[in-house]
Order: C-alpha cells, then structure tokens, then sequence
C-alpha cells in the first residue's frame, strides 16, 4: 500500500472524537440530513469529529477513484466489472452520506484529489492483469476495515461509533467477495478475530 494511503489511515486510527454526535451519527448512514443537523446542533465541540469523517471521507474518495481506474482499465470481464461498479456505487454512498453530515455539522469537506495523484498514489501504472486491479482493491477494502475498526475504541460517541461500524461491515462485505474472487482463504486472527 502506497504512503498516501497507509497515512490517512494511520490517521484515522489515531485520531479521537469526544464530541456529543449521536442523531447525527445514527442520521448519517440513513442519509436523514434533519438528524444530522439536529445532531450538530447539540455538540459543544465538534472538531475531533469533524476530523475523523474527513478522514473517513478520503479513504472514500481514494476508493471510488480506485474502483474508476479499475473500470477504465479493460481489463475486467463483465461479471468482475459489474462488482467492481458495485462497490464503487457503496463508496459513492459513503462519501455522499460523510459529506453531508461534515457540512451539517458546519464542517468543510476534505476535497477529492486529483486524477493525477489517485493513478500516481494507487501505482496504478504496476496493473498489468485483472488480478492486479483485484489484489488493489482487496488492499484498500482490508485497509479501509481495519482503519473504521480502529477508530472505534477511541471514539467517546457511541452514534459515531455505530457508523463506523456500518461502515467497517460493508468494507468486510466487499473485502470477502473480493477475496473469494482470487480464490485465497479468508483470514483467521491469532486472537479469532480477522480484523482489528
């Protein structure tokens, strides 16, 4: 994984959120934009929080832009591309549902890179074969997983708690297709627990 990427997520994992964020938190997933204002509105200090979903939100944006060379690529036959438009679509979600509850909350969203930076970020130019592009995603969805995960224990707000979770669920979902797809075994933690 590229520096760029293992940094956003590092930062992701060490960073703490002690706003008050429940409705908006529980909203944010729902794309219930009136929860997430009446959230905001009840949170003495949100900055924390704010940091954590930009965080949250370039690791969206590094996602889509992902799946994006992966689908411009060629070289996925039609069934791969058709997951891999899929879980963009997710991403897609995730972001829009991230974006609206950083402005809800008086926040200004991170920015997404440039096209540029993602091919140059990704080494989008080492992908020869479909399993490349497979093995890439795979990386960021098992990155994205363990940083949502992460984050979690320091988090004093149980409802932002709850969509990092949400989120962490469905970078599982696409991590295990994803791995199935390469034929690899799923992984087994030393503790039991795969991720975290």
């Amino acid at each position: 994984m590229l520096q760029d990427s293992v940094t956003s997520r590092r930062s992701l994992l060490g960073m703490t959120g002690k706003g008050v964020l429940s409705v908006a938190a529980i909203g944010l997933l729902a794309n219930n934009s009136a929860a997430i204002a009446m959230g905001a509105k009840g949170s003495a200090s949100v900055k924390g929080d704010l940091d954590i979903l930009n965080v949250a939100l370039g690791l969206e944006h590094e996602a889509i832009n992902a799946y994006q060379i992966g689908a411009e690529s060629g070289l996925l036959d039609k069934a791969t591309l058709g997951v891999a438009v899929g879980f963009q679509s997710d991403h897609k979600f995730h972001r829009d549902a991230l974006i609206g509850a950083i402005k809800s909350m008086g926040g200004k969203a991170v920015a997404e890179k440039s096209r540029d930076e993602y091919v140059s970020s990704l080494n989008a130019a080492s992908i020869k074969t479909a399993t490349d592009i497979v093995k890439l995603a795979q990386r960021l969805e098992k990155g994205a997983t363990a940083a949502y995960i992460g984050v979690i224990p320091s988090l004093g707000n149980k409802g932002l708690g709850q969509v990092c979770a949400k989120l962490a669920a469905d970078e599982v979902l696409h991590y295990t297709v994803l791995t199935q797809a390469l034929g690899e075994q799923l992984p087994v933690g030393i503790d039991g627990f795969p991720f975290g």
